[in-house]
């Protein structure tokens, strides 16, 4: 197996598992090729339960994924979790992500917080061979991707807040070629994300309702290179948009219902099949817009990634990926919650029901989300995720009444 083998493995089993679903014209199936696709993985179980969602939620100890200046009108004063998701479970058994996610609320006025996170992605144990798998030279090597990050949130006003989060990023995908002798490094790249988070509590009837939205652009960065700079792939900057409306059913009875939208910030790599290869021309034409894809600026490919998709606004459109997800949720203590994701069919197909459930106390939290995918030969069907998290204000609570 050599380099190339494994970062396209990676990527297909992070980030394109569904290519096989469906009965797609080859002409027509093109998703956006990003690097470090594993940034993109939903890291916990109560944003993952409803189907992908978490832009205008309620904020929790995960939002440094969906909306980090959700932090700001936190209700505790810190919080922790850790997540873990057994990835691609049906094809192995090795590979993982987990996530360690959390804030801190900041002096007496309540209205800002600091935040940061820790995800890890293991592709598992990869044996290479140097002649087509047939032994000599083999190593074992273990493949990981991390990335590291702390944010900074803000309320604006008494409604509105934003947040900025700068992450660092490793992808270890290296080894040594046996067969050229060549030494493949690891690839390292910064970001930052940007978001707002506006919510308000309107009256209805004489119910007291909250009404929400949000953004986040997240992994506006540099690029990135698993194979010495031969390829520089975009990071995958992503544009999230939400909403979320809750309200009472009964006492302590509330139910959430939110939408998220996504699109990947990044232009369209350009196609072989897109151009007549039997030419010199059509060669031409391929290489000088393949050149010109590697070589673009992150923030050129954020513009151009609107206007460049080959199928044109129709097409554009079909880059757009939605979430639609509840939730239930008795006294704080008790959620239930249900969701359906969906990409078309050219841009992954990766479109699945999901379910989750959650049960708090005072000072611990433990959710856990089952993912169905639509169609049964996606390796992401059944795909469980855990998540347990930990509420500072109850454990500070909890000691006072022990010291009492």
């Amino acid at each position: 197996m050599n380099l190339k083998t494994i970062i396209t493995g990676s990527a297909l089993l992070a980030s394109m598992a569904a290519y096989a679903q469906n009965d797609i014209k080859d002409n027509e199936f093109n998703p956006v090729n990003t690097g470090v696709t594993t940034l993109s993985i939903t890291p916990d179980a109560r944003g993952s339960g409803m189907g992908n969602l978490g832009a205008a939620t309620d904020p929790d100890m995960n939002s440094q994924f969906w909306n980090p200046s959700k932090y700001a009108f936190a209700y505790s004063q810190g919080g922790l979790a850790l997540s873990y998701t057994p990835w691609l479970r049906k094809i192995v058994n090795d590979i993982f992500l987990a996530d360690l996610s959390g804030y801190w609320k900041l002096g007496s006025g309540d209205n800002q917080a600091i935040s940061a996170s820790f995800r890890y992605f293991s592709l598992g144990e990869v044996t290479t061979g140097g002649y087509e798998g047939d032994g000599l030279n083999a190593q074992t090597i273990n493949p990981y991707e991390f990335a590291f990050d702390v944010g900074y949130s803000r309320k604006l006003s008494e409604k509105f807040s934003m947040g900025v989060v700068l992450r660092y990023i490793l992808s270890d995908l290296s080894y040594q070629d046996t067969t050229t002798g060549e030494q493949f490094k690891a690839a390292n790249a910064f970001s930052v994300d940007l978001s707002g988070y506006f919510t308000t509590f309107p009256m209805i009837g004489r119910n007291e309702c909250q009404f929400s939205w949000g953004f986040d652009i997240s992994n506006i960065g540099t690029k990135v290179s698993n194979d010495n700079g031969v390829t520089n792939s975009f990071l995958p900057t992503n544009l999230r948009l939400g909403m979320n409306f809750m309200f009472p059913l009964a006492d302590y009875h509330t139910l959430g219902i939110g939408l998220d939208l996504n699109k990947l910030l990044v232009p369209t790599k350009p196609r072989v099949k897109d151009y007549d290869m039997a030419t010199q021309e059509g060669q031409d034409e391929y290489w000088e817009a393949y050149d010109k894809w590697n070589s673009m600026s992150p923030i050129t490919g954020i513009f151009k990634s609107f206007t460049d998709a080959p199928g044109g606004f129709k097409e554009e459109l079909q880059e757009i990926q939605f979430s639609l997800g509840a939730e239930y949720n008795y006294n704080q203590q008790f959620f239930l919650r249900a969701g359906y994701n969906y990409e078309h069919p050219n841009k992954g197909g990766r479109s699945y029901f999901a379910f989750g459930a959650g049960f708090s106390l005072n000072v611990v939290q433990l959710d856990a989300s089952y993912m169905l995918a639509t169609a049964q030969s996606s390796p992401l069907d059944q795909t469980l995720r855990f998540t347990l998290s930990f509420d500072m204000d109850g454990l500070r609570d909890l000691i006072g009444k022990r010291r009492k």
